[in-house]
C-alpha cells in the first residue's frame, strides 16, 4: 500500500499531502482510474472534442442558465 503522509497545522486552512514518489503509481490504480471502463470512456471524450462537440465554460454558472448543456 502507498505511504500517504498529511500534515495539517491547526490554525491554517492549509493541508499538506506527501506521497511515496516509488509508490505513486498505485494510488490511481487504487482508485480505479485504470480500469478498461474509465480508459474506453476518456477515449470516446478525447473523439469527441476532436468532432467539436464540446462548450467551453468560463465557470460551472454556465450549466445553470436555461439552454445550457444539461
Amino acid at each position: 500500500m502507498a505511504t500517504v503522509t498529511i500534515e495539517r497545522k491547526p490554525i491554517s486552512k492549509r493541508i499538506i499531502v506527501e506521497i511515496d514518489a516509488e509508490e505513486l503509481e498505485r494510488l490511481p490504480a487504487s482508485s480505479g482510474l485504470f480500469s478498461s471502463s474509465f480508459l474506453d470512456s476518456m477515449s470516446r471524450s478525447e473523439k469527441e472534442i476532436a468532432l467539436g462537440k464540446t462548450k467551453r465554460l468560463r465557470n460551472l454558472r454556465e450549466l445553470r442558465r436555461p439552454g445550457s448543456l444539461l
